[in-house]
């Protein structure tokens, strides 16, 4: 064997062997924990159910989907103008007016918020924005990434709910960015690795007409000739395309007509054809499908957190809805009761002015009694400005644009109130509500595809670590054609050529050549780049490790936040409905109380100052069961959206509520009509 063979032979299997040396180090690396497990040998927690159905449509356009080039060739390179999902026809708060008011039930505030909130309205936009990142992978690029934050712009009705999206950024969390991420999270290295070859086809044309005249310093090489005129015609093409198992294709097929008046110059016109075909194959750093697909599994996993994510968002904002609906009944009967206390003051005062003209009560008792009834209009004054406060926030949550001022001042009504009837969660073993709540809360969901992604990032820092070594294997052809040049000289006599010496090649005869291998143009090569201590690359892929057992722990801690939430709503639950029941039990003996002390007044037996005291008991016991009830109806529609039931026990589903127009008001359970309301004007 010579040495040069032996050279040769020793590359080839010093590369081989480095090629088996990382396969076995990439099948032997240890494989994160089961996802959706706690990391210690706890019972298997319930696996989270997918929001259904998967990738929710805000419009009827599917952004992840290109536009081909046939029918339309020139579909792709026209710009696509986004039009958002806008709802001018449903249930509106103008088209509920009667008598110069607006009568709201809970069930229209909702379906109006589902509709017209700002909040689900920018969220559903993210849905479109995440099917673009699926077309973006597709294509082999890089992710721009998605916000699936929670947006929490709407005033009021705010909860303690955990806010923290599934996936890096997030309004309520941090703002998109590579290196930053919800909950404490670190997401940096989410979709690094090995960047795979652009997948969509490239053709690049190159025509190029020349004309030159160059003056020569040397007649010998001119034929005598002192001046050189040559026209250059260039016609260059080239295609290029890379595939999912690491190749890249790139085809290169060039043409040059030239024509001079060079004695030296057998042929004018003298056209040359090249074309050469290369393949190029990874097989260690960016090899397999796996490697080089996995944008595109990141992108639909990001799909679906921002599907979860927005039902996350609707939960959200739903219960927002709720909060303020009952902050403004509270603040309804809040003014109502003010209202009745101020009138009851006055009649009162006017009473006690009546006695002290007849000379059967001291004077005195005018102050007392007019200072009473000027602190129940000092109340009922705060009451209407709490109230029209929460009138207008109530409105800002379910209207669109509130610059027509005549709608900013119309007062609301709210027709409904809290029903005290039990729902199934309040009474459900704590058990089996935790279960619940595992298993439907779209945060849970969302953490658990983030850990997909973790580990798809893993796998991809792993092969990033190695070295880059790709195969290289080209084959091509040349050929010639043209005229003879009438310019053409015979050195060995001195003369032109005779007509016909050279017979003329056509170009489809060159066109032939390329391929008939009658001028090949072969080879095959590997390149190998090695970086000796590879930093960047180790540091990456211990990174990606930190971040996966931070997603780890952070479904642990989720599933000990949900768990102590859960118990903690149901006991909240049961503790409010006491609370209501001895607020209603201290209001009926304060109303009692009052009437016993009328009665002693209008029999002489009592005063107007004992009278006032009776009042004010009985505001307070007023003012503690609307507190009291409040505080039950909101803590029951957090347990709903702790749970993730909401959605199901109203009756509406979530691609109603991604398209933004909801076909019927959605039914809310535990509701009663309000004791004393104006009716409710048709749709």
């Amino acid at each position: 064997m010579s040495r040069d063979r032996f050279r040769v032979a020793l590359c080839t299997l010093s590369f081989s062997c480095l090629f088996a040396q990382a396969l076995v180090a990439q099948k032997g690396q240890p494989t994160p924990q089961t996802l959706g497990a706690p990391a210690t040998d706890l019972p298997q927690e319930p696996a989270p159910l997918l929001t259904q159905p998967l990738y929710l449509r805000s419009t009827l356009v599917d952004y992840g989907k290109s536009r081909e080039l046939l029918p339309n060739p020139f579909g792709p390179y026209k710009a696509r103008q986004y039009v958002r999902a806008r709802n001018d026809g449903g249930l509106s708060l103008a088209n509920m007016q009667r008598d110069g008011k607006i009568y709201l039930s809970l069930s229209d505030a909702i379906t109006l918020a589902l509709e017209n909130n700002y909040d689900i309205a920018i969220a559903r936009i993210n849905l479109d924005i995440a099917d673009t990142d699926i077309l973006r992978a597709r294509a082999g690029s890089s992710l721009r990434g998605v916000s699936t934050g929670l947006v929490t712009n709407t005033l009021g009705g705010t909860t303690s709910t955990i806010t923290g999206g599934g996936g890096p950024g997030g309004t309520s969390s941090a703002s998109g960015g590579g290196g930053t991420g919800a909950n404490g999270l670190v997401l940096s290295t989410n979709g690094s690795g090995p960047t795979p070859e652009a997948m969509d086809p490239i053709l690049t044309g190159n025509m190029q007409y020349e004309a030159a005249v160059s003056p020569q310093s040397n007649l010998l090489f001119s034929g005598g000739a002192s001046t050189v005129a040559t026209n250059t015609g260039t016609f260059n093409f080239g295609y290029q395309q890379g595939f999912s198992t690491g190749t890249l294709l790139g085809v290169t097929y060039n043409n040059s007509r030239v024509t001079t008046n060079n004695a030296f110059t057998t042929f004018s016109p003298n056209i040359t054809a090249t074309t050469r075909i290369t393949a190029t194959q990874h097989l260690l750093q960016g090899f397999g499908r796996g490697i080089n697909r996995r944008l595109i599994v990141q992108a639909e996993n990001n799909r679906q957190i921002t599907d979860s994510s927005f039902r996350q968002q609707v939960l959200y904002t739903v219960n927002q809805v709720e909060n303020l609906y009952w902050a403004l009944v509270s603040a309804y009967e809040d003014t109502q009761d003010k209202a009745a206390a101020l009138e009851q003051s006055a009649q009162l005062a006017a009473e006690t002015r009546r006695q002290v003209d007849i000379g059967t009560m001291a004077g005195i008792e005018i102050v007392n009694a007019d200072s009473s009834a000027a602190s129940d209009k000092q109340a009922l004054v705060a009451s209407q400005s709490n109230l029209q406060y929460q009138q207008l926030v109530m409105k800002q949550a379910l209207v669109r644009n509130l610059r027509d001022r005549s709608l900013a001042k119309i007062p609301i009504v709210p027709t409904d109130r809290v029903s005290l009837e039990p729902v199934q969660e309040e009474e459900m073993p704590t058990d089996d509500l935790v279960g619940q709540v595992i298993k439907n809360n779209p945060q849970i969901e969302q953490a658990v595809l983030n850990m997909k992604n973790n580990q798809i990032t893993i796998k991809a820092e792993k092969n990033a670590l190695l070295p880059v070594v790709d195969l290289v294997a080209f084959y091509g052809g040349s050929a010639l054609a043209g005229a003879q040049s009438v310019n053409a000289l015979n050195f060995g006599t001195g003369a032109p050529y005779a007509p016909g010496t050279f017979p003329p090649v056509s170009y489809g005869t060159a066109f032939g050549n390329l391929f008939n291998n009658s001028a090949p143009d072969k080879g095959v090569g590997v390149n190998v780049t090695i970086n000796l201590r590879n930093r960047t690359a180790q540091a990456d892929q211990s990174r990606s490790q930190m971040e996966y057992q931070q997603s780890e722990m952070r479904l642990d801690q989720l599933y000990t936040q949900l768990e102590t939430q859960a118990t903690n709503a149901q006991y909240a639950l049961t503790n409010d409905r006491a609370q209501v029941a001895a607020a209603q039990a201290a209001k009926e003996y304060a109303q009692q109380s009052l009437h016993s002390e009328q009665r002693k007044y209008e029999l002489g037996t009592s005063t107007p100052a004992n009278v006032q005291q009776q009042r004010r008991n009985l505001a307070i016991a007023a003012n503690s069961l609307l507190s009291a009830t409040a505080a039950y109806a909101r803590d029951r529609a957090a347990l709903l959206q702790l749970s993730g039931k909401t959605l199901d026990l109203y009756g509406f589903d979530v691609q109603a509520s991604a398209a933004g127009v909801i076909p019927h008001p959605v039914t809310v359970p535990g509701v009663t009509a309000a004791p004393v309301a104006a009716p409710v004007p048709p749709r």
